[in-house]
């Protein structure tokens, strides 16, 4: 099964630490309606292009809208380009279909639209319940909004919603991040995601910092603060199943809520990106697109696919790749391993696989090499050990 992403490359404000493609309409010189306008119209031009391959058309299981802010677009236009899909690609009738949704652009009935236009999935950037936390990181809602935006969200019909959460903010302490930890169990989503503060160059942050004016917490702290998100959450019922990812388990009457588009690009899936920026990855062939919108507009207003680059993995690339991507999930199944590259890991990396175990830092489950809590804090360094 097939992935389809599409970057919504719109924000009312550009966050201090984002270094993800976007524009802020306003400040465009073709207008903010007209600009979007155009946008929407290239877009269902790319779609169409791509769609006139045969290479792609193969079952579609998840459709995520990303950014950007996808959810500044009305409803409307997320059910025109849904309705187009469903034209040209197989899409399956039980698609995951998510939007990315910044808190201070919706409300209720905007979120009740997006059900009914298709949507069936929220991810949430909250990233904090505190607000000096979301001025500092220029935020634009509050906590309260972002805890009425999850009441909206149930009230409106869905039922599989997640939140993004940012740790390791400077000056945070333990006890501000359990008080952020405990608001958000208190929510009951299905789905958390909790990153820890990058500084990226580019961005306004990483200027703060260079200036002096923002120091970030030292790497043994940034440890701590994981370390402890990972026993809390568990301890509250939910199954860390990726470095960052945290997913309420499969219950009686209810499904696995484990993020289905996300565990496609970590399994090598087939997906198409659309949009200024957008990666896909189709038979050990990856490119992406031009990360500037103007140039997005005009190739593809001459019918061009808007391409910025491309590469082919090596057998090399794409087993180095199966072993970090593996390893920071779900893990690598040895057998399926074995036959993909005619290697064993197992054999090849015993002693490291032997003192991972003993040290409580890796298990062998179903055939499978997989990370515990323990190991996932260490997982960049782990998978440099393999061979």
């Amino acid at each position: 099964m097939a992935s389809l992403y599409f970057h919504i490359p719109f924000c009312e404000h550009k966050c201090i630490y984002c270094d993800f493609y976007s524009v802020v309409p306003v400040e465009s010189e073709l207008g903010h309606r007209s600009l979007e306008e155009r946008f929407l119209s290239t877009l269902k031009t790319e779609i169409e292009l791509r769609a006139e391959d045969q290479r792609f058309q193969e079952p579609y299981e998840t459709i995520f809208f990303g950014g950007g802010t996808p959810s500044l677009l009305h409803p409307s236009e997320i059910e025109k380009i849904l309705n187009l899909l469903a034209s040209r690609f197989a899409i399956q009738t039980n698609a995951e279909i998510t939007l990315e949704t910044n808190p201070g652009t919706v409300n209720r009935d905007k979120l009740h639209a997006f059900r009914s236009a298709g949507i069936n999935r929220i991810s949430m950037g909250i990233q904090s319940f505190h607000d000096e936390d979301l001025k500092f990181l220029t935020r634009i809602h509050t906590a309260s909004e972002a805890k009425r935006c999850v009441r909206d969200c149930t009230a409106a019909g869905f039922e599989n919603v997640s939140f993004d959460l940012i740790f390791s903010l400077p000056h945070q302490t333990l006890a501000k991040w359990k008080s952020n930890l405990e608001q958000a169990v208190e929510l009951q989503p299905e789905h958390i995601s909790c990153y820890s503060l990058i500084i990226e160059p580019e961005t306004p942050l990483f200027r703060m910092v260079q200036l002096n004016q923002v120091t970030p917490i030292d790497s043994e702290r940034d440890a701590d603060l994981y370390e402890f998100t990972i026993d809390f959450l568990t301890s509250h019922g939910y199954e860390q199943y990726e470095v960052s990812n945290f997913a309420r388990p499969a219950a009686a009457s209810k499904p696995n809520f484990k993020c289905r588009h996300n565990l496609n690009y970590w399994n090598h899936s087939h997906y198409l990106g659309f949009g200024p920026s957008a990666h896909s990855f189709w038979k050990n062939e990856r490119w992406w697109n031009i990360s500037d919108l103007t140039l997005y507009i005009k190739q593809l207003d001459e019918r061009t696919l808007p391409l910025a680059g491309g590469e082919h993995l090596t057998e090399t690339q794409f087993m180095e790749e199966v072993i970090f991507l593996g390893l920071r999930s779900e893990g690598i199944d040895l057998e399926q391993f074995r036959r993909r590259f005619s290697r064993d890991l197992s054999t090849e990396n015993a002693s490291i696989i032997s003192e991972l175990i003993q040290q409580g830092s890796a298990r062998m489950e179903s055939g499978r090499i997989r990370l515990t809590a323990k190991g996932y804090v260490l997982c960049d360094e782990i998978c440099q050990t393999f061979k």
